[in-house]
């Protein structure tokens, strides 16, 4: 008589899910940061955010190997789903990573992309995890299909804080290959009256890129504004320009 086997039969592994593979990655985050640097982070901010207190660099470094790894075994509609869990939460890093996992891919990306990192303003915590989704994500692909830009137009009207800055960021990519100028001046026409100050910081900053790189048609645009523009806008539209026209913008 045949001698029975004890060996204990194993079950298989869970199959991967894009949940699945979100809830992994929230582990690693939430077991990889420092407790001491997560109170530090809030230094940087006005709202109160939840951070696990990554440096930038290792995050960084963390995302790219994610990326490489989740997208060889299963391909790249299935990292995009997996950002999109991990923008869904409240943890500064898990933002942080989701883009990471997507940056530069926006070349491979159409339409339907497009609507979903959108549909991602009405989840932003913060302006590090704003920035970081517009400018790495939204910014290039308006570039890359110009159509997009009209976008602005609506986010520029707003009521959400997030969008208006977005209306700001999305079009920087654009300005610094010259683009754009026509699409940038209609939304900051109608956001120079904007009390917000991270849309001022924002307006200041697309303003700013538009005249390093287009300054014969931006100064004169500052010129016109310069009376009913808010002085934060102003005066960081004007850190790339020569300091005799800074000053002749900037007078009182």
């Amino acid at each position: 008589m045949a001698k029975r086997s004890t060996a204990t039969v194993l079950p298989p592994e869970p199959k991967a899910t894009p949940a699945r593979t979100a809830a992994q990655i929230r582990r690693a985050l939430k077991d990889g940061g420092s407790a001491e640097h997560a109170a530090g982070v809030q230094w940087f901010f006005q709202d109160e955010i939840k951070s696990h207190g990554w440096y930038t660099a290792d995050l960084r470094r963390a995302g790219l190997r994610l990326r490489r790894e989740v997208r060889k075994e299963h391909g790249i509609d299935f990292l995009v789903e997996v950002a999109d869990h991990l923008f869904d939460g409240p943890v500064l890093e898990e933002k942080i990573a989701a883009v990471l996992l997507l940056e530069k891919l926006d070349g491979e990306f159409g339409d339907g992309e497009f609507e979903l990192f959108e549909s991602w303003l009405d989840r932003i915590s913060s302006w590090a995890d704003h920035d970081a989704l517009v400018h790495y994500l939204i910014a290039p692909m308006v570039a890359a299909k110009p159509a997009r830009a009209k976008t602005v137009f609506r986010w520029a009207k707003s009521e959400n804080r997030w969008y208006r800055r977005a209306a700001c960021v999305a079009l920087i990519r654009g300005a610094r290959d010259k683009m754009f100028f026509s699409e940038i001046t209609r939304p900051s026409d109608s956001l120079l009256a904007d009390e917000g100050g991270l849309v001022q910081k924002g307006l200041g900053w697309l303003l700013r890129e538009t005249a390093k790189f287009d300054a014969e048609r931006t100064v004169p645009y500052l010129m016109k504004i310069r009376e009913r523009a808010p002085r934060l806008v102003l005066r960081t539209a004007c850190e790339t320009l020569t300091a005799e026209v800074r000053k002749r913008i900037l007078a009182p």
